[in-house]
């Protein structure tokens, strides 16, 4: 071949391989962005996902310990949140409400509304029986017994005495606030007695010229988490 063609072939083959060498270049270049922007992408949702991970693991120390007694706030365990009860009050006396009193007369006519215009539904014949108010209008209470039925009753047929009736038959009257003290007496049911302190489970009571301790289970007149001195 001639050295003239031949060197014309040679500059043309050298200027086409530069070429293409300039065009993978870029396209590397191009590449690697894309590659750089994926791994971008990638990696800002991975990171979104640990944040919610590790927001919602249990941690150990004290984050823990506070977000649970915040979360449950029930006074069960020891480093718990004491719950806080909401107490109504009558939009009469301003007492709590309900609450527990007693029959102050020896007979009350219960009615089926706040006046002596409204019907008298029965009467009750037992002074000091237990009754709890769940409502109050003037001078008028609205009473509900042992069996849950529900009346009205002229405030001044009751009295804060407090009482309770005894709902277990032969009940035992202990010494002290236990199964295992003696007993002073056996108590029939449909007793009423006066109450006196009370614990959490067990009540200080007198009746008939007897005192002693009985469980709260079996009395109604107090409520199940009431304490008194």
């Amino acid at each position: 071949m001639d050295q003239t063609l031949w060197r014309q072939y040679l500059g043309r083959f050298s200027t086409t391989f530069s070429d293409m060498s300039r065009q993978i270049g870029a396209q590397s270049r191009v590449a690697s962005a894309v590659a750089l922007s994926l791994g971008l992408a990638l990696t800002l949702p991975g990171a979104a996902r640990s944040d919610t991970l590790s927001t919602n693991t249990p941690t150990q120390g004290p984050t823990q310990d506070n977000t649970r007694i915040t979360r449950t706030g029930t006074g069960t365990g020891t480093d718990q949140t004491p719950q806080v009860r909401r107490v109504l009050r009558g939009p009469v006396t301003n007492l709590p409400m309900p609450r527990y009193v007693s029959m102050k007369a020896s007979k009350a006519h219960v009615r089926r509304g706040p006046s002596k215009s409204h019907r008298i539904d029965w009467v009750y014949t037992r002074r000091d029986l237990p009754l709890e108010i769940i409502a109050e209008h003037e001078h008028w209470r609205r009473v509900r017994d042992q069996e849950g039925v529900a009346g009205w009753i002229h405030h001044s047929l009751l009295s804060g005495v407090r009482t309770v009736l005894i709902q277990e038959d032969m009940l035992g009257l202990h010494v002290q606030p236990n199964t295992e003290s003696p007993l002073h007496a056996m108590l029939e049911i449909g007793v009423v007695a006066r109450l006196g302190e009370c614990s959490a489970e067990w009540c200080r009571l007198s009746v008939g010229g007897f005192k002693g301790w009985a469980p709260k289970t079996a009395l109604w007149g107090v409520a199940p988490d009431e304490l008194r001195d």
